[in-house]
Parts: structure tokens; sequence; C-alpha cells
């Protein structure tokens, strides 16, 4: 199997995590959708981040898409989803926020560093941020008071998703989001991001 992207993209990041959390033997190669189009374009025409190439061939093109079918290449008490019909709900509920906060930073990044400034335009930076912001404050008050794991002590993907999204933002962001408006958000992350599987991934 071959994951296909740089860590900087969160798609990218929370599969190359969950494979490793999953015990999913990987090749991860490092290529930009930017800087190396060329070279990606020879491995999906469509130059999407994360590829995902199993070893018949196979290519996924979306992380979630990925996320779901790696899930199922382990035993059900593995799965980084529950199987439990009311508690996927809760998690499906929680990666849709965490992945909408996710889209909302990316837009922001795409229009900050990609549109030339005499082109960028304020409004739709307000109205994104404003909708990422949401998100996260739906995050925060879910995780409040809480010291574990989302759904027990084993870590699941609502828990990937949530961190990811976080540190992107954090990263790519910087002083966009206040930790100290989101204290719950910003432990969270910062507990994630010190187990092994997230430091293997470091965010390039």
């Amino acid at each position: 199997m071959q994951l296909i992207g740089m860590l900087d993209s969160p798609y990218v990041r929370r599969v190359a995590i969950s494979l490793a959390v999953l015990g999913l033997p990987f090749e991860h190669h490092s290529v930009s959708v930017f800087r190396h189009f060329d070279e990606f374009a020879k491995i999906n025409p469509v130059v999407k981040a994360p590829t995902f190439i199993e070893d018949d061939g196979t290519l996924l093109i979306d992380s979630s898409l990925i996320l779901d079918h790696i899930d199922h290449k382990v035993e059900s008490g593995r799965r980084l989803m529950p199987e439990e019909a009311g508690a996927r709900l809760q998690a499906l509920n929680l990666t849709g926020f965490a992945l909408a906060a996710t889209e909302k930073a990316m837009q922001t990044v795409y229009e900050r560093n990609l549109r030339p400034q005499e082109f960028q335009f304020e409004p739709w930076v307000e109205r994104v941020q404003k909708q990422m912001h949401a998100a996260y404050a739906e995050l925060e008050t879910r995780l409040a008071g809480r010291d574990g794991w989302l759904f027990g002590e084993r870590l699941m993907q609502p828990d990937i998703t949530i961190a990811v999204a976080w540190r992107f933002t954090q990263f790519m962001l910087p002083g966009v989001l206040d930790a100290a408006r989101y204290p719950a958000l910003a432990a969270f992350s910062e507990r994630a991001e010190a187990l092994p599987v997230f430091i293997g991934a470091p965010l390039e």
C-alpha cells in the first residue's frame, strides 16, 4: 500500500496516522500537488491528495473513502469507527464538524496564500472563518470536561481527525484561532500530538 501526498495536508496526515494506529504497513511518498504537479499527475491524473494505492493498483482519492477502506482491513474490534449504531452516529457527527473546520481553514489558506492580495475577497474570508469558528466552538463544547479520548481508552477516528484539524489550523493560520478561547481543544490536541503515531507523521 502506498500513500501519496504531503503531510502538511490534514487529509493526508489523518490517513497516515490512521494507518499507523491500525498497524498497517505502507509506503509514504511526499509528492506535492503544487510543486510536483506533473509528477503527481503520472500517479493520479486528477492530482488529488491524498492518493492511496492499494496493492492491486486500485486508486482511492478521498481521505474519508480511504479511511473507510483501511478500517475494514482489520477485525472489527480494532477499527477506528465504532460498530454500534449510536456510537457510530456520534463519531460521524464529531468527524463531520472536524472536517468542516478543516475545509474552512483550508479555504482561508488558499485565499491568503495562493490568491494575489489585490484579488483577495475579504467578505469571503470573514464568512469561511466564521464557519470555521462555529465548527470549533461545537467541538470545544463536546470536548469540555473530558480527560481521555472520545470513545473510551482507545484512539478512534474522531480523535485523530479533530486533533489533526486543530494542529493544521494553528500551524497554517497562526493567530486566527486563540487557544485560550478553545482550551479543551488545545489540551486535546497537545495530548494527541505527544503520541508516537502523531510524532511519526509530523506536519511538514
